[in-house]
């Protein structure tokens, strides 16, 4: 538990705590009861210059991208000791700046980014990492395919799961052998310095990881900057265009995780016991606010009322309340901000002719608190049913057959996520027909050593396995 104001008034460049030249700061407020929680710096262009300028020299001077992939891989094995320890600290800041319940914060904070860092590890001792040899296809012989480091790296990653979407980006630009400039989220710029903490404790080399806290100024002020040569980015499908125009201006790459409006498509056949306990994670979990969520729920007609019945059900029994208490599933939204938008799209539904279910557990009486909510009677092309909600509302929508759910399913802008239950038999067949960058068959459970990201407005690129490292490399052939 996190009991005084917590102050990261430096940037992190070059191995060394820096005073800021930019004089603003974030006040990081706790959604639970408004107290302030900490501050931070609101990075300039100077900041940002100074952190790109670091890593600039790490990358093009220092041991870093000089090392073997297995070097690399036992400095990231010891970043993630140093993390492990540090973990209950890192969980307790998490839950302390955006109120995600402890009992999401320690996996999400303190175990996931761990396993991160050591699944890349493994990685980059494998063989073929950075180099393959291949056979000539119109003369005798072979030839070489390498694999360099590509530069420079931000990562700017979102306030969701801070520092799980941190290391999902780190560890593999890390393994291919790039620097990098991390800008967290405004919301969460706290947790993050724990990092810094851990790689000055280990003794990596300098300049490998930099970090400039800050708002939207301080992204634009990264990605413009000549020093920057790959963007890892997860947010918004808006941000990610206007960080797409500007790297396009620079034939420079990027890979964008994006929003989701994912659907769960329950089919006839499906275990309703089964398919209940997934959702109750698959929609509502960390408070609606992760971008892969089943926030539609696509039921066949002769299941439909028993579907919304056993949802509202559902949606009561969450737990709801302070994010310190061990059984609290859901806690506050993370901002006024967000709070706003949540109640302002539910009550639009409302307006709209659209029917407001469940939405009435008891809530604490300061906080940015919404009541988990169920949807029903809204058009497939509403905006509640279109548009990424990012708190605990769930719309649910009827089907006449296998192939209205699929088109229902697909009519989205969004094709981030998905899941359909119902027969092992009968589920594959439907899933390959969804257009998406991932489905789950009877839940929806990702992992790490297959590709995760989106279609259409969900993204660019893909994260996880070896698929995340391929963003951080060139590709050199050495023809003999």
């Amino acid at each position: 538990m996190v009991t005084t104001m917590v102050l990261r008034d430096r940037v992190f460049a070059g191995g060394e705590w820096l005073s800021p030249a930019s004089r603003a700061e974030i006040v990081v407020e706790s959604p639970v009861d408004h107290r302030e929680v900490g501050r931070a710096v609101d990075g300039g262009e100077e900041d940002v210059d100074r952190a790109v300028r670091a890593a600039r020299a790490a990358f093009d001077e220092g041991p870093w991208p000089r090392m073997s992939a297995s070097e690399r891989a036992d400095w990231i094995d010891r970043l993630a000791d140093e993390l492990e320890r540090r973990g209950p600290e890192t969980s307790a800041l998490i839950t302390a700046e955006i109120g995600q319940p402890v009992a999401l914060s320690r996996p999400w904070g303190g175990v996931r980014p761990v396993a991160h860092l050591r699944y890349y590890a493994r990685l980059a001792r494998q063989a073929g990492f950075d180099e393959e040899e291949r056979p000539n296809a119109n003369r005798e012989g072979t030839s070489i395919v390498q694999r360099e480091p590509l530069g420079v790296a931000a990562l700017i990653v979102p306030w969701n799961h801070p520092q799980a979407s941190t290391t999902l980006k780190l560890a593999p630009a890390l393994a291919a052998g790039c620097t990098v400039v991390i800008k967290p989220a405004p919301e969460s710029p706290l947790d993050i310095f724990n990092l810094a903490e851990a790689s000055l404790a280990i003794g990596m080399p300098p300049g490998v990881i930099n970090i400039v806290p800050g708002g939207r100024d301080t992204g634009r002020a990264l990605v413009a900057h000549p020093g920057i040569d790959k963007v890892g980015f997860t947010g918004s499908s808006e941000a990610g265009r206007t960080i797409a125009s500007i790297a396009g201006q620079r034939l420079m790459p990027v890979t964008l995780e994006l929003g989701g409006k994912s659907a769960a498509i329950i089919l006839e056949s499906a275990d309703l016991d089964a398919v209940f306990a997934s959702l109750r994670g698959a929609s509502f979990d960390n408070t609606g606010q992760t971008c892969a969520l089943m926030a539609r729920v696509l039921a066949p007609r002769p299941l439909y009322a028993e579907v919304v019945d056993r949802l509202v059900d559902l949606a009561r029994d969450l737990r709801v309340g302070d994010p310190l208490d061990e059984s609290t599933e859901l806690g506050p939204l993370v901002s006024r901000r967000i709070h706003d938008r949540v109640t302002g799209m539910v009550g639009r539904a409302r307006a709209q002719g659209a029917t407001l279910l469940a939405g009435d557990t008891p809530l604490p009486d300061e906080g940015y608190f919404v009541a988990p909510t169920v949807v029903t009677d809204a058009a497939p092309d509403s905006e509640i049913a279109q548009e990424e909600v990012f708190g605990p509302v769930v719309s649910v929508h009827p089907y006449a057959d296998v192939d209205d759910a699929v088109r229902i399913a697909n009519d989205s802008r969004y094709g981030l996520a998905g899941a359909v239950y119902g027969d092992p038999d009968e589920v594959l067949p439907v899933a390959r027909r969804v257009r998406t960058g991932s489905i789950g068959l009877n839940g929806y459970r990702p992992d790490l050593n297959t590709p995760y990201g989106g279609y259409k407005d969900s993204g660019l690129g893909r994260e996880f396995g070896i698929e995340a490292v391929r963003n951080y490399q060139e590709v050199k052939s050495i023809w003999r």
